[in-house]
């Protein structure tokens, strides 16, 4: 998933995530913060709460997520904020660390039967469920949701083509999908794909096709979203300011008997508040004034907050993550294999570790530390005198170009120090720093003018090196809106690699083979990779640290945030 807003998830209420809230303390029934109602509660993963249940958490963040749509986000802040809301039919154990990792039932009561030579996925929607409108759930509104996503242009439908008939649908948005069988009378809903596909069950865990109520529109709907079956629901979004959580309360009536293994959590409710100031976000959680953030502490202020409040306040975590400078493969001068080369070779990822203060660890390459099939190279060690070399060799006609990133830090840092990298290649630069909201839809959007090259992070959707090829590196994931293959890089040897592999089950043999495609396609040099980073979780003193949930692919879960007693 793009995007964690650093100043960060994706990311998300684990996810989200993939996302951020506040409070003074307090005791009683007081709203603005702080626990309310007595009782012992359980923790998300079933042992006894050491908080205290009920208080309205405030959080900040320090950008509004991309969309406020589940069909839409594509982002840590999107899948942080809306993880909690929008359940699918299987999703993931709120658990940190590998155990989160896990597929289990969503909305669905079992895990898929798989057969037909594992193309065909059959499943049967959990009895009772309600939206948090009191609208049934219907084994219908899946088919529903994947249409959708489709005709929004969501940058996830590039997970789903293979079922049978979507990639028709997909140009169409028009005919139905035939791969898709429901029936609401008993609930159960077939899936058909074209051939097999290893990641489908982690692909059904995605909010993308997280069921909506059909009817819903087919347009963004951030300002105003959509019904959803979680424990919480959003409202009073207003966009690029900020939102609210109340309960659902459709969930004590129903979906949590329907779903007793997922956690109904501590707190009332949130109010998240946009906060553009990372420093004012620090200050504000020391004074208690919110109770999270969201995105991470900047690094200015990393290594004062880490000796000052890690272990009470403060927690660091190792994430699935790449950061890299993409460069438009099909325009000038770019398109020059010996251009992007030489941009690698000028690069530092020593000196991006000294902007990201500590939260950063340099790497060359696309798959990040603990992900399968990582295996560490090194192809492009830092070398200036040689970068210059490759750029006099290939004499490039177009030495004008504009390079990207976005306003937080230490992003916004990150693309000033590549945009000076550039100027002593001999381009000449024109760097554009886009408002972080909707940075990725700007750079995402094939019409928007001079998109030569620019920064972004990818943190794992899910824990296979798929999801670091197909939808970043595939020509078929290049799309006209909400793209994410921001190189447009489209090369049929790896786009045939990338499909076989993803058909097969992981294994020792398709790690070793993404371990190779990592390696050949930087020889491609597609991006400049630098680093992977680490995550922090920083809350106010009332906050029980120890109790909330780090999930790999929705960051901070919602429902496991509680107030101290």
């Amino acid at each position: 998933m793009k995007k964690i807003v650093l100043t960060f998830l994706v990311v998300a209420l684990a996810a989200v995530g993939v996302i951020g809230l506040s409070s003074c303390g307090g005791s009683g029934n007081d709203t603005t913060g702080g626990g309310s109602s007595s009782g012992s509660g359980t923790t998300a993963e079933g042992g006894e709460s050491e908080g205290e249940e009920g208080g309205i958490l405030k959080a900040t963040y320090a950008s509004f997520p991309d969309y406020m749509d589940p069909q839409l986000s594509y982002t840590a802040e999107g899948w942080t904020a809306m993880g909690e809301v929008y359940i699918p039919l299987l999703t993931y154990k709120h658990a940190s660390g590998a155990e989160g990792a896990e597929v289990v039932p969503g909305l669905a009561k079992e895990l898929p039967k798989i057969s037909n030579g594992e193309k065909t996925y059959t499943l049967f929607l959990r009895p009772g469920l309600k939206y948090s409108d009191g609208k049934p759930v219907k084994a219908s509104d899946f088919l529903y949701a994947v249409e959708r996503m489709f005709k929004v242009n969501s940058g996830g439908s590039v997970f789903y083509t293979s079922i049978v008939g979507a990639e028709q649908f997909a140009k169409t948005k028009q005919g139905g999908i035939p791969g898709i069988k429901t029936n609401d009378k008993t609930g159960e809903i077939q899936i058909t794909l074209v051939e097999p596909r290893g990641t489908f069950e982690n692909e059904l865990a995605l909010m993308f096709v997280a069921p909506v109520p059909q009817g819903t529109p087919n347009e963004d709907l951030s300002a105003n979203p959509p019904p959803g079956t979680g424990p919480y629901m959003l409202v009073n979004v207003k966009p690029g300011q900020g939102w609210e959580y109340e309960r659902n309360p459709e969930w004590a009536k129903a979906n949590s008997k329907a779903m007793p293994e997922y956690p109904t959590g501590h707190i009332d409710g949130a109010e998240v508040d946009v906060i553009r100031n990372p420093q004012t976000q620090v200050n504000d959680i020391e004074q208690g004034k919110y109770d999270w953030m969201q995105n991470p502490v900047p690094a200015a202020r990393y290594t004062e907050v880490k000796d000052k409040y890690e272990g009470s306040q403060f927690i660091v975590r190792d994430t699935i993550s790449t950061y890299y400078f993409w460069m438009k493969t099909d325009r000038a001068p770019f398109d020059d294999q010996k251009v992007r080369e030489a941009v690698n070779y000028a690069v530092d990822p020593a000196a991006l570790e000294r902007i990201y203060s500590g939260q950063l660890k340099g790497t060359q390459q696309i798959l990040p530390p603990g992900m399968p099939g990582y295996s560490k190279f090194e192809l492009y060690p830092h070398d200036m005198a040689k970068a210059k070399e490759l750029i006099k060799e290939a004499n490039p006609s177009d030495m004008n170009i504009t390079v990207w990133t976005d306003t937080e830090s230490p992003n916004n840092e990150a693309g000033e120090y590549y945009d000076g990298v550039l100027k002593e290649l001999g381009f000449n630069t024109t760097l554009k720093i886009i408002n972080a909201d909707n940075y990725f839809t700007v750079i995402g959007n094939q019409s928007t003018p001079d998109l030569d090259t620019g920064w972004s992070d990818w943190f794992q959707d899910y824990p296979h090196p798929n999801d670091f090829f197909q939808p970043l590196l595939a020509g078929e994931s290049i799309l006209q809106t909400n793209n994410g293959n921001f190189a447009n890089f489209d090369n049929p040897a790896f786009n045939k690699e990338i499909s076989k592999l993803r058909a097969e089950q992981l294994g020792p043999e398709q790690e070793s083979a993404y371990e190779s495609m990592d390696e050949e396609i930087m020889k491609e040099a597609p991006w400049a990779p630098y680093g992977t980073r680490t995550l922090d979780t920083f809350v106010a003193d009332n906050i029980e640290l120890e109790s909330i949930i780090y999930s790999p692919t929705f960051f901070e879960y919602l429902t496991s945030f509680e107030f101290k007693e």
